[in-house]
């Protein structure tokens, strides 16, 4: 009886040597973090949760006080968590790992021109909107806003690449105006009382003509105009849409026309 019992406890023990001991759970170094997000000391998959939920947050792009918020799947953004986080559990501590994230390109650009067309302002050139005794009066030149659409592209999809609560402003230009007061080019001003006829370098005055403006009941139109076509020494042709004018013949070039 006694040599059955040494026997069990014998085979006992040696049962218990060869079971494994309980291997411990693995876990990511301190201080690495995937995609901004800090994973150190977690093990695989509560780091895999805290990845996929900051990635999954939706991201906000800012202009001027107004927000455009984007989320991942309207961009058909998919992410490699399972690389990442294999990659934070073979990291050496306080590693940065980038998180490899595909989205469709198309709809990324499809997303920037939208937010061009939202935000995009042309602008504005100068212009003459009057006349006074002082010469031509103006509106000044504005300046446009563009976005830089193919930065924009770039900066999008590193956004949808970055875990952490980002805010990306939106990314524009200045669009200069083709004519400013400063290079405006030649005013003319008609004033009709005086039948003068004065040259402006924008609001410099260049020099001044003596010219016709019309009997009392034809006079010259007043208002803003531009001028479509000029020719040196014209010829003077009757309107054929005037009465006054019928059975006039036409005057060609000289101090008569």
């Amino acid at each position: 009886m006694l040599r059955t019992f040494a026997a069990f406890m014998i085979a006992a023990g040696l049962a218990c040597a060869a079971a494994p001991a309980s291997q411990p759970t693995r876990v990511i170094p301190a201080g690495v973090s995937v995609a901004g997000v800090r994973v150190g000391s977690l093990s695989a998959e509560p780091a895999r949760a805290r990845i996929e939920a900051a990635v999954a947050r939706p991201r906000t792009i800012s202009y001027r006080g107004a927000a455009t918020v984007v989320a991942p799947e309207q961009v058909d953004a998919s992410l490699s968590v399972d690389a990442a986080v294999s990659s934070a559990l073979a990291a050496t501590p306080r590693s940065r790992i980038a998180l490899p994230v595909h989205y469709s390109q198309e709809k990324v650009a499809k997303l920037v021109l939208s937010l061009a067309r939202r935000f995009d302002r042309a602008a504005v050139d100068a212009k003459v909107i009057g006349a006074s005794a002082e010469g031509p009066t103006f509106e000044p030149a504005r300046p446009g806003v563009a976005v830089r659409v193919a930065t924009m592209r770039a900066a999008v999809a590193q956004l949808l690449r970055n875990g952490i609560r980002a805010r990306l402003e939106l990314l524009t230009m200045t669009v200069q105006p083709g004519r400013t007061l400063a290079h405006f080019g030649p005013v003319i001003v008609v004033t009709r009382g005086a039948n003068t006829l004065r040259l402006y370098d924008g609001r410099q005055l260049v020099r001044t003509f003596r010219v016709a403006t019309g009997q009392s009941i034809y006079p010259t139109p007043a208002g803003v105009w531009s001028i479509e076509s000029k020719q040196r020494n014209p010829w003077w042709y009757p309107p054929t849409y005037d009465t006054w004018a019928k059975g006039l013949k036409p005057v060609p070039p000289g101090p008569g026309n």
